[in-house]
């Protein structure tokens, strides 16, 4: 999580800086921040897609029922040989359309709701006092991250419950179109269905993204870099 997210918020600021040029402190401009984002998510989904399907099979050997003491791995390195082994390298970036999806769709949205939110809070609060100023950039970073994170989750919780599918399925020749997988879960479940687990995610996603914001801000302020 430390490298993906240095990662993403390292190419979304640079692209984001590329793109405007000359255009900087003109507000929220959304042909630069939604390519920016995309492109940023399109990258460290080649990260997150191995890394997640090691993590959810590591965590679904919880009980005996769902995977036998026979077939369970040893730690996430065993984990990855044995994947490896079973269906190539190929094996590991099961998923990787549908978290590449995710990752471009579900960062344009965070990156969109989080500027243009800490855009208009600090319109609204450019005339309170200097002498808060920290507690208000803090009240900002908090607002506009946790709102960001839960428009995301919000915006691509159903290609994540897609993904899951796919990268659990033992099945080697079950689809891996989540469209398909997510119109089967809707005529089974309806939207209730492909949105299963959003309440603890958002319980997760807010105070998350609320801290990586805070941290981010307060690392460029702290480095001396120049803000629009």
């Amino acid at each position: 999580m430390a490298f993906e997210s240095s990662l993403v918020f390292g190419m979304y600021s640079q692209i984001k800086h590329s793109l405007q040029g000359s255009a900087q402190g003109a507000g929220p401009q959304p042909q630069v921040i939604i390519p920016s984002a995309a492109f940023s998510g399109s990258i460290i989904s080649f990260i997150l897609c191995p890394s997640e399907l090691v993590k959810c099979r590591m965590q679904i050997q919880g009980t005996d029922s769902v995977v036998p003491m026979s077939r369970r791995y040893g730690n996430p390195l065993d984990c990855v040989l044995t994947t490896v082994k079973n269906d190539g390298v190929r094996g590991i970036f099961r998923g990787g359309f549908t978290t590449l999806l995710r990752e471009c769709i579900g960062n344009a949205v965070f990156f969109s709701v989080y500027e243009y939110v800490r855009y208009h809070m600090h319109l609204q609060l450019k005339s309170a006092s200097t002498d808060h100023r920290n507690l208000i950039d803090v009240g900002v970073g908090i607002a506009s991250g946790g709102l960001g994170g839960i428009a995301f989750w919000l915006a691509v919780l159903p290609l994540d419950v897609a993904k899951t599918i796919i990268q659990m399925t033992p099945d080697k020749n079950a689809t891996r179109n989540p469209f398909q997988i997510l119109s089967s879960i809707y005529r089974r479940a309806g939207l209730k269905g492909c949105y299963i687990g959003l309440g603890p995610t958002s319980v997760r996603a807010f105070p998350a993204n609320a801290a990586a914001i805070v941290t981010w801000e307060f690392a460029i302020k702290l480095l001396g870099i120049k803000r629009d």
